[in-house]
């Protein structure tokens, strides 16, 4: 039976990448140990950084004025690093169209009490289940005073996404994007950011690794941060402050190289349009299956999310889906319903697959 990982993170990997993680997982480039034991101080890791710090740079077009930081904690820890860095007497502006855009601004507030920030709202989605994106009300935002606007480009549980072309534009306000789940999924313009951050285990390669791109006119210049929260400290360390998550980093690079083996990151993107528009097509055409995003141009083409017309059908479908070998379609328990998370290496024959048996599932159910 073939199996078809739908999961959002840790999710799919190419197979081209985990067969050689294989290859090389006991003598890494016939030096007789594993790329988990040799040192990240050896020549043989700073050539595996510095291919992946450059084939990164390559795939996203990213300028030379950006520092590119390969960094552990999640992008979770984010959340906390961006405002300490960027806001510290500055008044810190938040879209908040998720959970994960929620938790962002809920950390700038708790910092809030003991640091010299002011965190602000510019609204929430939040009393419709984030089924749309917040619209940015410009004339509520001190672009003077301001450090930043927070975005999350694509919200992995609700199944939104904010798109290149609807991002909003200020002269000065830098934007700051949550990238986590379409990083190298769509292709954004990196110049449009002042910052960047991900999460490493959605389109990236496996969990333990966050990357951050950040410009260096906003790199903190009073170094007066703990040393491992400090963005200027560990750019100027080569993300080598500590030991950093050393696996997580090679797998990425292999993840660089086999994506720009596909053509890059636009010929992805085409690719993941058309497995999520094959999705799309069928919920819209059904009377069985909805889609909760209110506006079809902010559904997102990394994480679809449907549900059937009961709790029950939605119970029922993830169990069969499982026996077939459609694994992890279950949406977030906070949302409930049905998740199809088709990154970049989640195969098109897997979506249509999963389409087949929708159908059947209709048909017998409805």
């Amino acid at each position: 039976m073939m199996i078809y990982n739908f999961g959002a993170g840790p999710s799919v990997l190419p197979k081209e990448v985990l067969k050689k993680v294989q290859e090389e997982l006991l003598d890494f480039e016939k030096s007789g140990m594993s790329v988990m034991e040799i040192s990240h101080r050896s020549k043989a890791f700073q050539k595996v950084i510095d291919e992946a710090e450059n084939d990164l740079r390559d795939l996203m077009s990213i300028p030379q004025n950006y520092k590119i930081l390969f960094l552990q904690g999640g992008a979770s820890s984010q959340f906390s690093m961006v405002p300490m860095n960027l806001a510290i007497g500055k008044k810190a502006y938040y879209n908040i169209s998720g959970a994960f855009g929620e938790k962002a601004y809920d950390e700038a507030v708790k910092l809030s009490h003991f640091l010299d920030l002011i965190p602000i709202s510019l609204g929430s989605t939040k009393k419709d289940n984030y089924n749309h994106l917040l619209k940015i009300d410009k004339s509520k935002i001190d672009e003077k005073n301001g450090a930043y606007l927070h975005l999350t480009t694509n919200n992995t549980i609700e199944g939104t996404s904010i798109f290149p072309e609807n991002l909003p534009e200020f002269a000065s306000l830098p934007l700051v994007a949550d990238m986590s789940s379409n990083i190298l999924a769509v292709d954004y313009d990196v110049s449009k950011f002042g910052l960047i951050y991900a999460g490493a285990q959605k389109n990236l390669g496996i969990a333990g690794l966050t990357i951050v791109i950040i410009r260096e006119d906003l790199l903190n210049e009073a170094e007066s941060l703990s040393s491992m929260m400090d963005y200027k400290i560990l750019a100027k360390n080569g993300s080598m402050y500590n030991t950093p998550p050393t696996f997580a980093i090679y797998v990425a690079g292999l993840v660089f190289k086999w994506v720009k083996a596909q053509g890059g990151v636009k010929k992805l993107e085409e690719m993941n349009q058309r497995k999520a528009q094959l999705l799309y097509d069928l919920i819209d055409q059904s009377d069985f299956y909805q889609n909760p995003i209110k506006n079809k141009d902010e559904r997102s083409i990394c994480n679809v999310v449907f549900t059937s017309p009961s709790q029950e059908l939605d119970e029922l479908f993830t169990q069969k889906a499982e026996e077939k070998g459609f694994k992890s379609l279950k949406g977030h328990r906070s949302v409930g319903g049905m998740r199809a998370s088709i990154y970049n290496a989640f195969p098109l024959e897997g979506v249509v697959e999963l389409v087949k048996f929708m159908k059947e599932f209709e048909e017998e159910y409805k």
